[in-house]
């Protein structure tokens, strides 16, 4: 894809051949050479023979060929069959069809140990929080705070009173930027927006610069969806003072090597801030060997309810910024002389919380918690990886994102069809999958695009699912969208 005088976009950086070097840090280190910090070690491959040819000239990334097989069952076993018959949603119909649920990347389905959670507290259990001298209250409260406990174990945190509860990944970062930013931006001050990045981890940081005099500074993508490191260090100076950086595109799949792209940041006095929403249902997360500033998640992404989020932030950040909101629950004392605001997490969690919305993330994080979560992220390791390779079989289909290690957001357009009309046709034969700019625009316009349809995955999705996904687009494309689809060209199980 060109501009219109012939160039490359300039989102879409080419690499150098021969990049200039730049020493790593000492805190830095132990990411030489080595995987990303969650991937499993990859064996190492043997050594070239000295009689063996030379390798060619880098070319620019293709599409992934078909696998000869499909997955093997992951490392140590994961029952994917047993974590379905969790999810009652996913044993309905529709459009006359068994449900196969790939938008994932929009929101989770729900286990049936989050929807009794939400059920138990307006049925039974029904009363608000902190405060109250009755029975329901001190239950509510425990439980409410027990959720709390359960996401800092989540994130790898020891103390739960990092956590602040929210509604969202959204609301989580408009705070950063309204409390911290507020107090911590000036004019020129510089913010880095890696071009991956959903809205939210974009408009609130415009707004904040715009009402500050700072600057937004884009870290570029690479051709295969990942971020542009050369570029990043370039952009990085004295006047750096946050980079906002998501752990897993919702559009690319990307996973960007967070804790060396903070190790960087932290070298030049910057914070970073984490949009997790993507990350937490597909791997472990650890803030604390991140060492990120902020990290925030949604619930409705980790198979909890909506309307409740989280967001870590380090303690002397938090107790260093001043409320966003004021109101109840924030408070120490209040007179119209002067008002005291109570301590961290609760200075920044003004009004009623969303009570039942904790309850269903304690059920949800307490699921996640008792799998065996290695099993889990190798299952959906293998399935992305038979995804893309089956995909690349559809004739027309162009995938967008190859970056390593990315996680099982599959994002494509289909010669000849409109986004949104083959998403219509998908859901015509019971296939959920989202289509549209994702609220991404920036990396979407990086590959010449202002719409796509995205098929996520998640660990209760399955080899049938992708099969049924492939078949569809398979019959779509040849015109064979009345009764059955035609088959896709699975190899033998």
């Amino acid at each position: 894809m060109t501009t219109p005088d012939g160039s490359a976009p300039a989102a879409l950086r080419t690499p150098l051949p021969n990049p200039p070097a730049n020493p790593l840090p000492a805190a830095l280190a132990h990411a030489a050479g080595g995987p990303r910090y969650w991937l499993p070690r990859q064996p190492e491959r043997p050594t070239p023979s000295a009689t063996a040819a030379p390798p060619t000239a880098p070319t620019a990334p293709t599409a992934p060929t078909a696998p000869t097989t499909p997955p093997a069952a992951p490392p140590g076993g994961f029952d994917v069959e047993a974590a379905r018959r969790d999810f009652p949603q996913l044993h309905r119909e529709v459009n006359g069809r068994p449900l196969v649920w790939l938008d994932n990347g929009a929101t989770t389905l729900k286990p049936r140990q989050v929807v009794e959670a939400v059920a138990e507290h307006y049925a039974t259990g029904t009363s608000n929080v902190h405060r109250g001298a009755h029975t329901l209250a001190r239950a509510a409260t425990r439980i409410y705070e027990e959720g709390r406990a359960e996401a800092a174990e989540l994130l790898g945190t020891p103390d739960p009173d990092e956590i602040v509860f929210v509604r969202g990944t959204t609301e989580a970062v408009n705070l950063v930027a309204q409390s911290w930013g507020r107090a911590n931006l000036g004019v020129g001050d510089e913010i880095l927006v890696s071009a991956a990045e959903h809205h939210s981890n974009l408009v609130p940081w415009q707004l904040v610069a715009k009402e500050r005099r700072a600057r937004i500074r884009p870290i570029p993508l690479l051709p295969d969806g990942q971020l542009d490191q050369d570029a990043y260090r370039d952009l990085l100076g004295s006047r750096t003072r946050m980079v906002a950086l998501t752990h897993a595109s919702n559009v690319l799949g990307t996973v960007p090597p967070v804790a060396e792209m903070t190790a960087l940041a932290h070298r030049y006095g910057a914070k970073v801030l984490v949009d997790g929403a993507q990350a937490v249902s597909h791997f472990p997360v650890d803030v604390t060997a991140l060492d990120a500033d902020f990290y925030a998640f949604s619930g409705h992404k980790i198979f909890a309810p909506t309307g409740i989020g989280v967001l870590f932030g380090k303690r002397e950040l938090l107790e260093a910024m001043p409320p966003w909101q004021g109101g109840g629950n924030m408070i120490d004392s209040v007179s119209f002389e002067e008002t005291s605001f109570a301590p961290v997490p609760h200075r920044l969690e003004a009004g009623t919380g969303h009570i039942a919305g904790v309850a269903g993330l304690r059920a949800a994080l307490r699921y996640l918690a008792a799998l065996d979560r290695p099993a889990a992220t190798a299952h959906e390791e293998q399935l992305t990886g038979y995804a893309m390779g089956l995909l690349a079989t559809v004739p027309g289909l162009r995938l967008i994102g190859s970056a390593p290690g990315k996680i099982g957001v599959l994002t494509f357009t289909l010669a000849g069809h409109d986004p949104i009309t083959l998403a219509r046709a998908l859901d015509q034969q019971g296939i959920a999958v989202r289509a549209g700019h994702h609220c991404a625009q920036p990396a979407l316009a990086a590959f010449g695009l202002d719409s796509a349809v995205r098929a996520s995955l998640a660990l209760y999705n399955t080899v049938q699912d992708v099969d049924a996904l492939v078949a569809a687009l398979l019959g779509i494309q040849a015109g064979e969208q009345a009764g059955e689809p035609a088959q896709a060209p699975v190899a033998p199980r």
